[in-house]
């Protein structure tokens, strides 16, 4: 809130030859940025704020247009699979553009706001470019939105050229999936950026954004290795090796940047209740294919198969780097890679392992699990081979596999630890 002092004949004149448009700006300044009293600098009367941060409310908008974007794929995944190829207008292409076009107009906000209105008190706090100013989470989410925005007309052509999809990722999805992942990647680095950004009150931004932030992103990294994670090729070498070039970066960099206790562990959860949601809520809907042909005459929205055990490998992660976080030093850094690497390997590896054989098996039909082909599609039959392990021949686990698994989570583990020891540091 501006405090008013005593306005000298001078000021008053100033004020007077203003122009509206200057007018307008510096009311948007007293509602966007908070400012401090006038101060006296020689002769001159001029604003200061007391913080050079980012007001902090783009950063609950920015986790929001995350998590639409993240439920919106996931609930079109579902309309695919239930009813097929429809129109481009339907509830989940809405709810994903409107998720991208929020974190679109939020960056772009900040840019606006950095570049024109608040640019020598925001100057400290923000990254130049062809001489606009923003945050970096702003910039990436910018990006993020602008690829989604192109991938639409792309893929709408795509699919009257070519038809349905043989695969999720096509050349239009593979476009649509990055800048779903830059604005969840910008909501993260906004979240973080302004929570180590001090003002007079404390921090700006709660911990919780940061984790509920990660926590999306993880849930979208997952949804782009659906197609080799469903409970049944959960044997596999490929869901074992890509799970273990993934997971162990998310877990290992919000454990190492640690916004608050547990975070590895609160991260995990969050991207549970993303998944669990949508595996209850979806199936509620009634919906019956509109493409032929039909194997699985399907009644209702399919849901997302059950999400990872993450939770477990996550919590020991916590503990290993909450027990040494005072150790100091390249020597203990690598011990806590080397560390993290096997606790993965050998937490994940087993426990996953025994529950994809309860997720394929009668025990685990229910509404609660989605087991047993619960997740197949109108395009897949459920027969006795939704009860069996697919593609053991062609891609079996073995001995080898679990060698290039901790390597894998090694590389990984290290990539994660510098992600958090970033996210320690930004401050724009």
């Amino acid at each position: 809130m501006i405090h008013r002092t005593a306005e000298s004949a001078t000021d008053q004149g100033i004020r007077s030859r203003e122009s509206p448009m200057t007018t307008r700006f510096r009311r948007m300044e007293s509602a966007f940025g908070a400012a401090a009293p006038r101060t006296q600098v020689g002769s001159e009367r001029r604003f200061e704020f007391t913080t050079i941060a980012p007001r902090s409310w783009p950063v609950p908008v920015m986790v929001f247009a995350a998590a639409c974007i993240t439920v919106g794929i996931l609930w079109d995944i579902s309309w695919h699979a239930t009813i097929g190829r429809d129109t481009f207008w339907t509830p989940a292409h809405m709810m994903i553009y409107l998720g991208g076009t929020l974190g679109g107009w939020v960056g772009g906000w900040l840019a606006f706001s950095a570049t024109f209105l608040r640019r020598d008190q925001l100057i400290g706090s923000t990254i130049g470019i062809l001489g606009a100013r923003a945050p970096l989470g702003a910039w990436v989410a910018i990006w993020g939105a602008a690829a989604m925005l192109t991938s639409a007309p792309l893929d709408d052509w795509w699919h009257n050229a070519y038809g349905l999809d043989v695969k999720i990722l096509s050349p239009p999805h593979a476009l649509l999936a990055a800048g779903m992942y830059g604005v969840a990647v910008g909501a993260v680095l906004l979240a973080a950026a302004q929570r180590n950004q001090p003002s007079a009150g404390g921090t700006t931004v709660a911990p919780g954004f940061v984790i509920a932030a990660t926590g999306v992103q993880l849930s979208l990294a997952s949804i782009l290795l659906t197609e080799l994670s469903f409970p049944n090729l959960q044997h596999t070498a490929s869901f074992y090796l890509v799970s273990a070039a993934m997971y162990p970066a998310f877990l290992t960099a919000i454990a190492r940047y640690a916004p608050t206790r547990w975070a590895a562990t609160k991260v995990s959860l969050v991207y549970m209740a993303v998944l669990l949601t949508m595996v209850w809520i979806l199936p509620l809907f009634p919906a019956e294919p509109k493409l032929a042909p039909i194997y699985n005459r399907v009644t209702h929205m399919t849901p997302p198969s059950f999400p990872l055990l993450l939770v477990a490998p996550a919590l020991a992660i916590d503990v290993l780097f909450q027990s040494t976080r005072r150790r100091l030093g390249l020597g203990w850094t690598s011990l806590r890679i080397l560390a993290a690497a096997t606790l993965f390997v050998a937490i994940f590896l087993p426990l996953q392992w025994h529950f994809a054989k309860f997720l394929i098996s009668p025990a685990a039909d229910s509404a609660v699990l989605a087991g047993h082909g619960r997740f197949i599609g109108y395009m897949g039959e459920r027969s006795q081979w939704q009860e069996a392990f697919w593609r053991l021949d062609r891609d079996p686990f073995t001995e080898i596999t679990v060698v290039k698994m901790w390597l894998l989570a090694l590389v990984a583990c290290s990539v994660g630890n510098l992600i958090g020891t970033f996210f320690g540091r930004i401050r724009r």
